[in-house]
């Protein structure tokens, strides 16, 4: 894949995950029952003020499951758990975790979510 080719499909996914109507977007809960046991890219959002988070996992429901540092950070800023929800994508590949890895960078440089502390720096 060249590098023109994952920017615009880092755009696509960023856009899935940015744009799509917060109430398609899945609710906070224990189970995530209803999110894909699949690799794949998420954010977190907030019902206005939009993406919070980015990140990439190779199992969505295991990755919620276990507990993220977004939920106690939406907390600790004491945002209603009914104003953030999660809105991922599945990726059609899952041996490929350099180009997943590379899309996320690009998703973090372009939006600069505030609950990723460490956004990889672009090469040069």
């Amino acid at each position: 894949m060249s590098d023109s080719d994952t920017k615009q499909q880092a755009r696509m996914i960023l856009d899935r995950l940015a744009f799509t109507s917060f109430n398609q977007c899945q609710p906070m809960s224990r189970e995530f029952e209803n999110v894909p046991a699949r690799p794949g890219l998420y954010a977190f959002r907030h019902r206005e003020l939009g993406l919070l988070y980015i990140g990439k996992s190779k199992n969505l429901r295991d990755r919620l499951r276990g507990g993220h540092k977004a939920f106690l950070w939406s907390w600790l800023d004491e945002y209603d758990h009914r104003d953030v929800r999660i809105a991922t994508f599945v990726l059609g590949f899952s041996s490929n975790p350099a180009l997943s890895y590379e899309l996320e960078t690009l998703m973090l440089q372009a939006t600069k979510p505030p609950y990723n502390v460490k956004i990889p720096r672009e090469e040069r």
